[in-house]
């Protein structure tokens, strides 16, 4: 017999794709914040020594490109999470240190308490049976 119940079916709705787009921007964004507060949780960092520290304490399978990175420092410095002043490198080069303020450290732990608790539970479905 033919069923008439209607069905659900998963497609594209144009209407809402920029919104579904902004939450993964949202959640990327996210992430890679809190691994840049992570990182100068160990201490101040030039930039690339900060996406060299990321992927180091990933084993090296994370790596944050100069084009995420530097708008996540300037992003997090307008939010008075990090700050910066300029200095050399141990290369000897002119670079801008960012150490992670009061403030930064507090965003962190509700950052990583937050983050523990999504990536628990992404782990509960996956093992669901």
């Amino acid at each position: 017999m033919f069923d008439n119940t209607p069905q659900r079916v998963a497609r594209s709705n144009p209407h809402r794709s920029p919104t579904v787009a902004k939450s993964k921007a949202d959640l990327l964004q996210g992430t890679l914040d809190l691994l840049i507060l992570k990182a100068l949780t160990l201490g101040s960092l030039h930039g690339w020594g900060i996406s060299k520290r990321i992927a180091v304490m990933s084993g090296e399978v994370l790596e944050v490109n100069q084009g995420s990175l530097y708008p996540a420092l300037h992003r997090l410095e307008d939010r008075g999470l990090v700050s910066s002043e300029w200095g050399v490198s141990d290369e000897g080069r002119r670079a801008k240190f960012y150490t992670l303020t009061d403030a930064g450290r507090a965003q962190f732990a509700r950052e990583e308490k937050s983050w523990s608790l999504f990536s628990a539970a992404v782990h509960q479905v996956l093992q669901a049976g």
